[in-house]
């Protein structure tokens, strides 16, 4: 791809890392060069009349290295897809470009995956395509909703991932309890495990509180109403079981008898930076199982994006690794998350045991970078760096000005230096985007049940049952 370039910053165990950040600069200097370029114009739509609307840029048809708006667009439109969603989509511009979208993102595509995760599965109808004139492509109309904050209370948040799940139980939005307890809910082909489990640290929670007066959640996937609509927790169950899934979140919100709300972790995340920093316009990142984001935007809400940034591409390495489940390579699930400590062990001469958890093996490797280990080290640099080129990809999508990374890879020292290898980055490569993006790392607890605090807060106590913190009740 010629204008995959290698970074200022080269990540120490991953030399032939090529960051799409300075792939789509270099991509954007060569149209300037030329003049003005093509207008390519793409456009998503999701349901209640969203449209969310991209423009950029491209080489004239007639140009020598024209061929580079094939990468260039799929690129782009890969990111532009994850970020925000939708059924159908809209490229005003070159019809050659039009239409290579159109086959890759089709049902028999490369992307197929993409077109049917996208249709079907999320928003339940078929994926199309519309081609058109860059003049032809509709407005931008984006809706936004003010969601958490709710501090009042006795309330249970829980936090959902692919290695542990944790649960708090606030009053007053502080937290009075809380417990993280491994599980492994991928491999699971019984969704009443999924249930068991969940209600079991509800209840843990519930024995620290007076009462519950509601309750909150995060979770990995894409959920609509509290209902499921994929999430990769529940990947073992078969698809004959799968409305067991769909519904577990009512049911257990029936069950307990309180308002029940679950939202994307990634929102969550972003959420609980905008309230631990008092911000806005933040961009939360989880580094778990896999990795999670969420945006509050300038006025300080949160969209209707998916912001599935773990399948969002940041590397142009035609040999970057594929995600297991998309196919995709250079996605984000594989350098900013556990996914990546898996990856690069083996590198520096440390081998985890196969028999152990996920979340064991993390804590494996984690064991050695504690102990001063050179090569664990090396590895936490390594996805400082990733890290770094991933925010300055970002900004060219959201209208940064703070960063807040968390999750289980955060902690102990290895969220130091994931912190620095970022700044370091922004600083020699992007210096611009240094002075006006912070990036922010939470303190220990809040790293690791801090989601769960946040969640805690997503719902609304009716007024008509509102109660004062000595438990008597209140007539709304």
């Amino acid at each position: 791809m010629p204008f995959s370039v290698p970074p200022q910053v080269i990540p120490p165990l991953d030399p032939d890392f090529r960051p799409a950040a300075v792939a789509n600069r270099t991509f954007r200097q060569a149209v300037g060069e030329v003049g003005d370029g093509e207008p390519l114009v793409l456009a998503l739509e999701r349901p209640g009349g969203s449209v969310s609307r991209l423009e950029a840029r491209i080489l004239p048809e007639a140009h020598p290295q024209a061929s580079a708006n094939f990468w260039y667009a799929e690129r782009l439109f890969k990111f532009f897809l994850w970020q925000r969603g939708g059924f159908r989509a809209w490229a005003g511009g070159p019809e050659s470009v039009g239409q290579y979208l159109r086959s890759r993102y089709g049902p028999e595509g490369t992307r197929a995956f993409d077109h049917h995760f996208m249709g079907e599965t999320v928003y339940g109808r078929p994926f199309a395509w519309v081609l058109c004139h860059p003049d032809e492509v509709p407005p931008a109309r984006e809706q936004y909703q003010a969601l958490g904050g709710h501090l009042d209370g006795y309330r249970i948040g829980f936090d959902l991932g692919a290695s542990d799940r944790k649960v708090a139980a606030v009053v007053d939005g502080q937290a009075v309890f809380s417990e993280e307890v491994i599980w492994e809910p991928t491999i699971q082909t019984d969704p009443r495990y999924h249930y068991d489990e969940i209600l079991k640290g509800l209840r843990r929670a519930a024995e620290h509180l007076p009462r519950v007066d509601a309750i909150g959640g995060s979770a990995a996937g894409v959920y609509v109403e509290n209902q499921v609509r994929i999430a990769s927790l529940f990947r073992g169950v078969p698809p004959e079981r799968f409305d067991l899934v769909r519904t577990l979140f009512l049911r257990l919100g029936q069950e307990l008898g309180v308002p029940l709300v679950v939202v994307n972790d990634g929102e969550v995340a972003a959420l609980a930076g905008a309230m631990s920093l008092e911000t806005s316009a933040l961009l939360g990142i989880a580094l778990g199982s896999s990795e999670a984001a969420g945006f509050v935007t300038p006025e300080g809400l949160l969209t209707d994006w998916l912001n599935e940034l773990a399948f969002a591409p940041i590397d142009e390495n035609p040999q970057a690794p594929a995600d297991e489940w998309s196919g995709d390579q250079g996605v984000g699930s594989q350098y900013l998350s556990q996914q990546a400590v898996f990856r690069l062990a083996p590198k520096v001469g440390i081998h985890i045991p196969e028999h152990l958890s996920k979340a064991e093996k993390l804590a494996y490797v984690q064991e050695y970078l504690e102990k001063g280990h050179e090569g664990a080290h090396l590895i936490w640099e390594t996805m400082g760096v990733y890290l770094g080129y991933a925010i300055a990809h970002y900004a060219d999508f959201y209208p940064l000005r703070r960063v807040l990374i968390l999750g289980r890879c955060t902690s102990g020292s290895g969220g130091r230096i994931l912190l620095e290898g970022a700044q370091r980055v922004l600083r020699v490569e992007f210096p611009d985007l240094a002075a006006r993006i912070e990036v922010h790392l939470p303190d220990e607890r809040s790293r690791r049940v801090g989601q769960a605090v946040a969640a805690a807060s997503l719902p609304a106590i009716p007024k008509t049952v509102a109660q004062d913190s000595s438990g008597n009740q209140e007539d709304g």
